[in-house]
């Protein structure tokens, strides 16, 4: 904020920065939670980070005009906390070198949001900072699900474990439907399908993350859009010996030219949906596998979790994408998971039912609100 003689007023607003790979979202929130301001940038592709604190600059100057007086605070959505971070922190010099520390272990996406904590913290000196992770949700997962078979000495010396993913958007689903079903948290078993150009499946059992399709990084797990997912762990090796690629062109390939990107051409569900009632056969084949993967995690959380409450659908796909959500839940009768068509297909907004009465589980749609969560868990701290 500009520097006025004395501290500016405290407003009753609180902000929400949301650093995507390629996009900026600054968002500020009322004391009862409500969104009274939102801006969002796209296409942003400087990996330093400088276009991504460009444009926040930009959106707090429009903010500025907006509200009065500085934030109660300001919550910044962090990728990846490694085995540190699984709480808001608050943020000072040494946390970011802290955080700087860890990049290696998100490098398309923690060092963009380190960028915008740096640019946020210059323009709003005398508001208190707090990152929060997306991976903090996932930080207690069981050992079976959390490690990999590979030597005790690859998790205690390098990290490299199963931290999980889109943990703010899992949480927020997760309360979500605790309010609708009148339940509280830590009864419920939910699946929880977040669906967009990054994707992911979570089973969690008694309010608490069980298992996750997302790994040490955000590769693996679903087809996503340019990111290809689970693939045989040898095939990088082989793309090094036999293919001339270097370790830097194979992260490349892996999690920019893979996925539905790679299969299609396009990570557009829409323009993909559009090509296949054209007869493109290669989009069809790219929607099977992106369905097929979804089933596979399906399949495998439901037999774990036993019980279900509910399958929820939540990212741009999940909430907007009616025959993804049709195909996936097709012939699941048998197992619990009874879509209602008409239901699945009716416009409409915010948390809703898409299940037939007789489903033994739910199936629900509920929008992501990472930036709502962000606030509510900065808010509960105070």
């Amino acid at each position: 904020m500009k520097e006025h003689a004395h501290q500016p007023e405290e407003s009753d607003c609180w902000l929400a920065v949301n650093a995507g790979s390629s996009s900026l979202k600054l968002s500020a929130f009322d004391p009862e939670g409500n969104r009274v301001f939102s801006r969002q940038t796209d296409e942003l592709n400087d990996p330093s980070g400088a276009e991504h604190a460009q444009a926040l600059a930009k959106h707090l100057s429009t903010f500025e005009s907006c509200c009065t007086g500085r934030p109660r605070g300001v919550a910044h959505r962090v990728v990846h906390g490694g085995d540190r971070f699984h709480a808001p922190t608050r943020v000072d010099d040494a946390m970011l070198a802290a955080l700087r520390d860890i990049d290696h272990l998100a490098p398309l996406h923690n060092p963009l949001a380190v960028a915008c904590i740096e640019a946020a913290r210059q323009q709003l000196p005398d508001v208190e900072h707090y990152a929060l992770f997306d991976t903090a949700f996932h930080h207690d997962l069981p050992p079976e699900n959390r490690d990999y078979a590979l030597p005790a000495w690859c998790r205690e010396k390098l990290g490299i474990r199963r931290y999980g993913f889109h943990g703010l958007s899992v949480a927020s689903a997760l309360r979500s439907m605790a309010e609708q079903l009148g339940h509280p948290e830590e009864r419920l078993n939910l699946i929880v399908a977040h669906l967009g150009n990054g994707a992911s499946m979570t089973a969690i059992r008694r309010g608490k993350s069980s298992a996750t399709s997302m790994g040490m990084t955000p590769l693996e797990g679903l087809v996503m859009g340019s990111r290809a997912g689970d693939i045989d762990p040898a095939i990088p090796g082989f793309l090094e010996r036999h293919g001339g690629l270097t370790p830097e062109q194979i992260d490349h390939l892996l999690n920019r030219e893979s996925g539905l990107t790679g299969l299609c051409g396009t990570r557009d569900l829409r323009e993909i949906h559009t090509a296949i009632d054209r007869g493109d056969e290669l989009a069809a084949e790219a929607l099977s596998m992106y369905i097929h993967r979804i089933r596979h995690y399906l399949g495998g959380y439901l037999v774990n979790l036993g019980r279900l409450d509910a399958l929820v659908f939540t990212g741009g796909v999940g909430e907007h994408d009616a025959i993804v959500r049709e195909t996936v839940c097709e012939g699941l009768n048998m197992l619990g998971l009874a879509i209602d068509p008409d239901a699945n297909r009716a416009p409409a907004e915010g948390p809703r039912p898409i299940h037939q009465p007789h489903s033994p589980a739910g199936i629900w749609i509920v929008p992501a609100d990472e930036e709502g969560e962000m606030v509510r868990q900065l808010r509960d701290r105070h």
